[in-house]
């Protein structure tokens, strides 16, 4: 999918509850805290033109509450366009070109998003199960140790550090400064630093990956509003989404390069639907599930070479006052894992100029979306 919005949805409210691994509480609770924060701000953002939304959209698992459900629990009397996506980390990004064509089409004014899931208390995802049906393939990478997503993309990895020469100190130094950045941000699960010991004292789940090469499991939600752009003047816009994807790392039986990703697929077509390149790009919101995934997306959207990405990433670089900031709010695998939507908040935040760790003059934001070699990507723009 290839679209380009021009600004004419905005996002006008955001909305998270506090993240942990035992919430102790419903998903539906979940997401009607997040997204009474979110319509509120709406409200606020439009003089109360956007406090109830026309449409709700959600993506899950199976692992969450129903559109519908919240609907009623909101409140909202009358409903019109409503969908629940089956998907992931995916979904983080592309959902917000489902909203703004929702508001383009003039089918809604405007669309409440969310995310809801109890990830570390309630149905976890680091597992596969055995089934018949749609999946049977798992059973047969199953008992060459692929056990989960984080055993699969574990092999990927290994691969990609032998093909660029990166090693654990280049994976610590991802993970180091996504501590670093959840120091001060009072949501993250993570908040504080990790030294070059720490890092080798985490036990490793598949090589190259350790627990702390893994993004948090977590209990929360995050919502969005989305709304015309002449009712939120002030708020950052929906500037370009693209979808896609090919034979990769979820796919590897029949990759020819297990380590290509969707961003490898997704980031031409983006620039292009946006009319961008990558050196306009301010700040980027990677979906950073595993640690390695930083350097292939940097590399892919273009923002750093491969031959560069070691000295870069020992450098620092990727901090919020760096020259490539990366999630400056700590990520998912500091601030905690909401599938992603927390990521795209925060490009909100930076946006507006009250993000954690604000990068100074953020007028350009790039949100990823992660299932391996099938994802998706959002450019949003300042006002």
């Amino acid at each position: 999918m290839r679209q380009g919005f021009s600004g004419r949805a905005a996002v006008a409210g955001i909305g998270m509850t506090a993240l942990s691994r035992a919430s102790g509480r419903t998903e539906l609770a979940l997401a009607a805290e997040a997204a009474r924060a979110a319509l509120a701000e709406a409200a606020e953002a439009t003089g109360g033109a956007a406090d109830t939304p026309d449409a709700i959209l959600s993506y899950h698992l199976n692992d969450s509450t129903p559109v519908l459900y919240l609907a009623r629990e909101l409140g909202v009397t009358e409903i019109g366009w409503h969908n629940e996506i089956y998907g992931g980390g995916t979904q983080s990004a592309s959902i917000l070109a489902d909203a703004a064509m929702l508001i383009d089409a003039g089918l809604a004014r405007t669309v409440l998003v969310y995310r809801a899931l109890n990830g570390r208390s309630g149905k976890r995802m680091n597992a596969l199960g055995l089934k018949l049906g749609e999946g049977t393939e798992e059973q047969f990478t199953h008992p060459y140790g692929m056990a989960g997503p984080v055993h699969q993309f574990a092999l990927a990895g290994q691969r990609y550090l032998y093909d660029t020469g990166l090693t654990e100190r280049h994976l610590y130094a991802v993970v180091a400064q996504s501590r670093a950045h959840a120091v001060r941000n009072p949501r993250a699960l993570q908040r504080r630093r990790l030294a070059m010991s720490d890092y080798k004292d985490s036990p490793m789940v598949a090589s190259p990956l350790r627990r702390v090469d893994c993004c948090q499991e977590t209990d929360g939600a995050c919502a969005l509003v989305l709304t015309r752009a002449d009712l939120a003047p002030d708020a950052p816009r929906v500037h370009a989404v693209v979808r896609g994807g090919g034979p990769g790392a979820s796919t590897m039986d029949r990759a020819g390069d297990v380590t290509r990703l969707f961003s490898a697929y997704v980031a031409p077509p983006l620039y292009e639907a946006a009319g961008m390149r990558p050196e306009q790009i301010d700040v980027a919101l990677l979906y950073d599930a595993y640690s390695w995934l930083v350097p292939r997306q940097l590399e892919d959207f273009g923002l750093v070479g491969r031959p560069d990405l070691g000295v870069m990433l020992a450098a620092g670089e990727i901090a919020w006052n760096g020259r490539h900031p990366v999630n400056p709010h700590g990520g998912l695998l500091s601030e905690g894992y909401v599938h992603g939507l927390n990521n795209v908040a925060e490009a909100v935040r930076q946006l507006r100029g009250t993000g954690t760790n604000q990068v100074a003059g953020a007028s350009v934001a790039l949100c990823t979306g992660f299932g391996g070699s099938y994802g998706s990507a959002a450019v949003l723009t300042r006002a």
